[in-house]
């Protein structure tokens, strides 16, 4: 029983980070960029419209904020232990360091579920947007290879082949691939942006009325499915060994990323139910439906050639998570030794980047994923309630470890952001739950049957 809340020794782990070798190549505004290219995806692009639509009408921007406030709160959390243990094994190793090695193990598991079914729920909604700007040059791509086999289809092979493509620029070396990285968010940025300058000229305010036609239900109904827009914040947590110092730029990137990104779904928010009735925002283009539907085809056919672009960030993004968590449970025995193999040349964990990307190909080429996105969604909101319940723990355990930000008003921010967490949870639905025990299950199997008395390599 000992064993399974043996902690990590805090100690020991900051001696073995300084003492790798591993290239420190991340500046503040690249960890920004990824914080923002791993949030901003198919939340404003897809989720938007369809929230608006299906729950929350006009006030689907109140939905954002709320969802926003619930995970600044988790943000904070994560800013402390980014700041005081700077490792690649983000929150699973904050797990290990303040609640022990079992809880430590089950949510790594839960993220790499999470991160694993979201990256392949992204290269679906890519592999949409390709279609339909393919379709707008005239080009139509056989519906056998763009749709799942429960849709008609026998593989959505676009979804495959942008999953594989990210797997193979990231085994190529961080220091290579975050330029192009840094290009796509960039890119995503600013089709975000001209989507404002130009529907901000056709806003009809009638549209904003009434605001709230699903009554405050609505909005916290629209809260708990515009969660998932926020998903990919804590991504910024795993790169801290090849953060240039972290102490400071970890918990400034992720505040940083996190608000840029609440303003921007805002913004769009309004923007888009201000262009056109929320009635008519069911679709999976939302933005460039909106831009078609005031006359602005051209504006419309750039935002969707942008999300092309801008959506494979997204992916880049969920793909560098998985490997490194895996990569941290196999040095610390949970997992075969398998997962903590890098290449000699770029210290990447090569083996791991392409079994995650098959995997998340797989996925994204045969399984329909509308369900296994809730589940990424609740695999989340466990992950960050945990983290907020560790940094309580952490305080009372290691009081005087150099931290280089502090949580404000520890216990109530941390215990506020665990009752925001519980509260979402309590919005998705009883089949959700079932998948996301089911899936735990597994990983107390995985532990049990190989992790529970192995040791750190």
């Amino acid at each position: 029983m000992s064993n399974l809340f043996a902690k990590k020794d805090v100690n020991k782990l900051l001696e073995e980070n300084a003492a790798k070798e591993s290239t420190k190549t991340l500046g503040l505004f690249d960890v920004i960029l990824m914080g923002v290219g791993a949030t901003i995806g198919t939340g404003v692009l897809v989720i938007a419209g369809l929230v608006a639509a299906r729950d929350a009408g006009p006030s689907v921007s109140i939905s954002f904020v709320i969802s926003a406030v619930a995970c600044i709160l988790v943000a904070l959390c994560y800013a402390e232990f980014g700041s005081a243990i700077p490792s690649s094994g983000g929150a699973y190793t904050y797990i290990y360091v303040s609640l022990g090695k079992f809880v430590a193990h089950l949510i790594g598991w839960s993220i790499v579920g999470c991160y694993t079914v979201s990256l392949a729920s992204v290269a679906g909604g890519w592999s949409s947007y390709v279609n339909n700007m393919l379709t707008e040059f005239g080009i139509r791509l056989p519906e056998s290879f763009t749709a799942i086999p429960s849709d008609g289809g026998i593989i959505n092979l676009p979804a495959v082949f942008i999953v594989l493509c990210m797997s193979f620029l990231l085994t190529r070396g961080v220091k290579e691939s975050k330029k192009i990285n840094n290009l796509m968010v960039l890119i995503k940025i600013g089709i975000v942006l001209l989507f404002v300058a130009v529907g901000v000229f056709f806003i009809h305010t009638n549209n904003w009325h009434p605001f709230t036609p699903f009554g405050v239900k609505g909005i916290f109904a629209g809260a708990a499915s515009v969660f998932f827009a926020y998903n990919g914040f804590d991504a910024i947590s795993t790169s801290a060994e090849e953060v240039k110092n972290p102490q400071r730029n970890l918990p400034l990137g992720i505040l940083i990323a996190l608000s840029v990104c609440a303003v921007i779904y805002v913004v769009i928010a309004l923007v888009l139910t201000g262009m056109v009735s929320y009635k008519e925002l069911n679709v999976g283009d939302a933005l460039s439906y909106a831009l078609n539907s005031v006359g602005q085809e051209w504006a419309a056919l750039i935002v969707s050639i942008g999300a092309v672009i801008g959506i494979m960030a997204v992916v880049f993004a969920y793909l560098f998570v998985v490997p490194r968590i895996l990569m941290s449970m196999s040095h610390d025995g949970l997992l075969p030794s398998l997962f903590a193999k890098v290449n000699r040349k770029n210290s990447e964990p090569v083996i791991s980047t392409w079994l995650v990307g098959a995997l998340g190909a797989v996925v994204a080429g045969f399984v329909d994923l509308k369900q296994l996105a809730d589940l990424a969604n609740m695999l989340a909101i466990v992950t960050f309630a945990a983290v907020s319940f560790s940094i309580l723990a952490l305080r009372k355990t290691q009081p005087n470890l150099k931290r280089g930000f502090k949580v404000p008003f520890v216990p109530f921010i941390p215990i506020i952001a665990i009752l925001c967490c519980i509260f979402l949870m309590f919005n998705l639905s009883m089949k959700t739950w079932m998948y996301s025990i089911g899936w735990m299950l597994i990983g107390v199997f995985i532990y049990v049957g190989y992790g529970r008395n192995k040791k750190s390599v």
